[in-house]
């Protein structure tokens, strides 16, 4: 008896367990009910976990930190090949003007990457991404400044998306903040600028093979000629760009012990010439001599700061390439290991140069001893090669953001590794960077020319980072305005003296750049501008609830075996495509799903947020509205592995969706027979291993009630069942073809926008349904036309 009554015991202890149980989920699904207004209660369950994470081992940090040496720092690293040649044009002419030149070069080095990047810039990620789209993105999430709707309630569920909005502790930030959002010019010109940072970094793309690769092959210039030179860079830079599309990926484990070997070989070879030449160079930390260098040369020393801007270049990609890594592992490669290896590397040229001041214009390959010479040369052309395809690398990676983002045309996207999201291959855009680079290195043949274009460009982007940092801080971290200028000041006086020293090498190749930004703006701009001027139309002509109706009530419509997935950008509501699809084919699919693939303004969306579903009015017509989120740095699935990854999402929306009316008591749930539970035990068990796969609770299905109220549960399997069977009819894409053009009473500059500029973009580059991989056999369209 005593046995009895303690399983007694146990069995009503668990029943109570469980209850209370029960009646917690129902408050947490109530809660997360209001919340979310019916979408998939997954979203906003799961927190994000990133590389940059404070949370992070020592030791992981550590191996970051090694990786980051190959990845980050071979532009950086490669700038002793060609800095005192590019400052040095004329010659020298005073011996002093080496320690001011090595004091500025100290100093810049300093300044810039030193105090502002590794330590201020870094911090102003977005979710771990670096770059002028993820700060405009991470501005866009605090304030409502971008021109397309991205603070929706589908997106506030989002665990990327809950940050702490500006408070009125800090007036300025408050009064800054409703003043981006009240301006319309503000908004577009923060785009722009946005928009022109991005298109300088991809010039960068362009530059920094030519001047790396050619600084490195003119170490063999004196015995075979600088023709000879150009054709060898022009062979490297073809097999450097046709081997892209194997990925960074898979030679990327050699990248960074041949980086730190080229590090200690510059390191090493500094501190020899160092030694043996002239140690006395080391006055240069005193900033006298720069002081003293101005006053001696004047504006000649003025115009030489475009030279020793160039100790700096690659500065950027300790900020663009940080979603590879950690703050923390660029913070410690930088410090410990790039920061003293370049410094002791320009300090040992200038030491070489106080010997032999004539030397000037292959300093690099002059100071190196004669046993070091071939090894360094093999080694100069290894890391100028890995400098280049970092560079590249990054160029399709801000590509890729802009093109989730709206702001580029649309092109083929491969990802690349399957260990880091941000490695992608841009197959149109690779094969333009190599033209454009082979152009580059036959039109100007020597570093020195090259360099006059190459500065532009990247003291440009670091104009436009400090702008938005500077913005961030105001906005977003709410600084004091003082300390926002601290910031502010110092480095953007020293950028735009930068900036106004390489403004004097326009005629001699510095238009280059701002050739290639401006043309990219254009093109980054036009694009962006009908994009959201498409959208906006969709948005103001939706399908109407009453027509809805209409169609359910109408007895030509014909319901076709199948789900129909219906494709638009629109986000709220039924796109205005549809009533055309029904016009042309007076037929539906069985089960439609309205799908918007949807950009989100961060870098990844875990996948348990991914999908969000809303079921479209009358229930009975199983329709449904799905929103798709990707980030700009997610990889997309292929269309098997989408389609079932939608589909186990709506069934698990029909479960939590019955199962929440039924808590809040909008149905009434009946108790269902055992004859019947017998009989759909079987149905029950295969959608519960689903939820068990899903790590989703299970427990709960047999308690919800259905679409049809008087079956409870067995309305939920008859629902479950039927989406499944659809599923087995196949899976068919509609596909809108909208052609947008210019109203006619609209101005000529919007008619040449919108009929010729954007309308030569669409054609010559790739269709949606390429973009989507949307098999073709599967694939229906239709057109309409869209007046903007």
């Amino acid at each position: 008896m005593s046995v009895g009554a303690d399983h007694i015991d146990m069995e009503g202890e668990t029943k109570m367990w469980k209850e209370a149980q029960d009646l917690k989920s129902q408050k947490d699904l109530k809660k997360n009910f209001h919340r979310l207004d019916s979408l998939n209660l997954e979203a906003g369950k799961v927190s994000i976990s990133a590389n940059h994470s404070s949370k992070l081992g020592w030791r992981t940090t550590l191996s970051f930190a090694f990786q980051s040496i190959g990845i980050v720092y071979g532009d950086i690293g490669t700038s002793p090949l060609y800095v005192y040649a590019s400052t040095f044009t004329n010659g020298i002419s005073n011996n002093d003007d080496i320690l001011g030149v090595l004091s500025l070069i100290i100093y810049t080095i300093v300044l810039i990457p030193m105090l502002k990047y590794v330590f201020i810039v870094l911090w102003a990620n977005d979710n771990g991404n670096g770059g002028a789209f993820a700060l405009y993105s991470l501005i866009c999430r605090h304030a409502k400044v971008s021109l397309i709707p991205n603070q929706q309630p589908e997106d506030k569920g989002l665990s990327n998306y809950r940050l702490e909005t500006p408070s009125n502790k800090l007036r300025q930030a408050q009064k800054l903040k409703q003043m981006l959002e009240n301006s319309h010019f503000a908004r577009i010109l923060l785009l722009l600028v946005t928009i022109l940072g991005t298109s300088m970094v991809i010039g960068d793309g362009i530059l920094t093979p030519s001047i790396s690769v050619l600084s490195a092959v003119s170490g063999i210039s004196k015995s075979l000629g600088q023709d000879v030179v150009v054709g060898i860079t022009v062979a490297i830079l073809v097999l450097l760009f046709s081997m892209q599309r194997f990925g960074t990926d898979k030679v990327g484990f050699s990248f960074a012990p041949i980086i730190l070997v080229w590090f200690l070989f510059i390191g090493g070879i500094g501190l020899y010439n160092l030694f043996k030449h002239d140690i006395g160079v080391l006055r240069a930390f005193n900033p006298k001599y720069i002081f003293d260098y101005f006053k001696r040369n004047g504006k000649q020393g003025w115009i030489s700061l475009g030279g020793i801007f160039l100790c700096i270049t690659g500065s950027e990609a300790m900020f663009a390439d940080l979603g590879h890594f950690n703050v923390r592992a660029i913070q410690i490669s930088f410090s410990f290991v790039t920061f003293p290896a370049i410094l002791a590397a320009y300090s040992g040229q200038a030491a070489y140069l106080r010997k032999f001041p004539g030397k000037v214009s292959n300093t690099f390959y002059e100071s190196i001893p004669d046993p070091l010479y071939w090894p360094t040369f093999v080694v100069a052309v290894a890391a100028a090669i890995i400098a280049s395809q970092a560079m590249i690398s990054g160029a399709f990676s801000i590509i890729s953001q802009a093109l989730s983002l709206g702001c580029f045309p649309r092109v083929k996207v491969v990802h690349t590794s399957t260990k880091h999201g941000g490695q992608v291959y841009i197959p149109e855009v690779n094969y333009m960077f190599m033209i454009a680079c082979i152009a580059v290195s036959v039109a100007f043949k020597t570093t020195e020319k090259i360099s006059h274009a190459y500065g532009i460009a990247v003291v440009c982007d670091m104009v436009i980072t400090t702008c938005l940092v500077s913005l961030i801080m105001l906005v977003i971290w709410k600084k004091s305005i003082w300390l926002v200028a601290l910031f502010f000041l110092p480095f953007g006086c020293v950028e735009f003296l930068y900036l106004s020293s390489q403004l004097t090498k326009f005629a001699g190749g510095g238009f280059l750049p701002l050739v290639f930004a401006t043309f990219l703006t254009m093109v980054m701009g036009i694009w962006h501008y009908v994009h959201k001027e498409r959208y906006m139309f969709e948005l103001n002509n939706k399908v109407s609830s009453d027509y809805l109706t209409e169609l359910t009530k109408n007895p030509n419509i014909n319901r076709v075996p199948g789900i129909g997935l219906l494709y638009s950008e629109l986000v709220q509501g039924i796109p205005p495509i549809f009533p055309h699809f029904i016009e042309n084919l007076p037929s539906t699919h069985s089960v439609v799903v309205f799908v918007s693939i949807k950009a989100i303004p961060i870098s990844k969306v875990v996948l348990e947020e991914r999908y969000l579903f809303r079921q479209v009015e009358p229930k009975e017509y199983r329709m449904f509205r799905c929103v798709v989120r990707y980030g700009y740095n997610d990889v997309r699935e292929d269309p098997v592995e989408f389609e079932n990854q939608l589909v186990e999402n709506l069934k698990e929306f029909i479960r939590q969706e019955n199962f929440i009316l039924e808590i809040k008591g909008k149905r009434t749930t009946e108790q269902v027979p055992e004859t019947e539970v017998a009989d759909i035990s079987q149905d029950s068990n295969i959608n519960a291993t689903s939820s068990a796969k899903e790590g989703k609770a299970s427990s709960s299905t047999g308690s919800c009630a259905r679409v049809n109220p008087n079956q409870g549960g067995l309305g939920v399997e008859k629902e479950i069942k039927f989406i499944e069977k659809a599923m087995e009819k196949g899976v068919v894409y509609l596909l809108g073809e909208a052609e947008v053009v210019a109203d006619p009473k609209s101005s000529i500059i919007n008619k040449l926008v919108v009929n010729y500029a954007y309308s030569f973009l669409r054609k010559n580059f790739r269709q949606g349904d390429k973009l989507m991989a949307i098999p073709r056999k599967r694939l229906l369209k239709v057109g309409m036309t869209y007046e903007i």
